[in-house]
């Protein structure tokens, strides 16, 4: 799947769906297989993404003169 035709939200979407598909129980071994097969490049691309984001904002809080990022948690901000 190119990326430049397929955003973040699409892939995981879509990565969210083969998950149910398998779970089900109802694929074939091959569809499976096949199945199973696309949704590893799914997560790769994903987790790609995801990191790709991590360095951008780092990449800003250094032009903007922060040395750290804050920890976060499902809360938010830790410390507030």
């Amino acid at each position: 799947m190119a990326k430049d035709k397929q955003s973040f939200e699409e892939d995981l979407k879509r990565l969210q769906k083969i998950v149910e598909e398998l779970a089900e129980g109802k694929l074939t071994l091959g569809e499976s297989l096949k199945k199973y097969e696309e949704g590893v490049k799914l997560a790769q691309g994903c987790s790609q993404a995801l990191s790709d984001a991590q360095r951008k904002v780092e990449l800003l809080m250094k032009k903007e003169g922060k040395s750290s990022l804050e920890e976060f948690d499902e809360k938010g901000i830790k410390g507030d």
